[in-house]
């Protein structure tokens, strides 16, 4: 998402950027999808982080889209 999507979303919500930022609407995230005891593999790329082992990163292009769909979904 944008930064602008982020901030009028932000704001609907009744937060201003003092109270929460994209970083943390996105650390509550992590969080909460930790907490559901949910993969790595699946909550990094729905947050658009990348795979920090390099070799890793090259070679496994797996983007697990019905694992995310359900965790977006519950």
């Amino acid at each position: 998402m944008s930064d602008n999507k982020i901030s009028a979303a932000r704001r609907r919500l009744g937060y201003s950027s003092e109270e929460q930022t994209r970083r943390g609407f996105r650390s509550v995230a992590r969080t909460l999808l930790n907490e559901q005891e949910l993969p790595p593999d699946v909550i990094e790329p729905q947050l658009a982080h990348s795979e920090r082992n390099k070799v890793r990163a090259a070679y496994n292009e797996a983007q697990r889209p019905l694992e995310r769909r359900k965790m977006m979904q519950a």
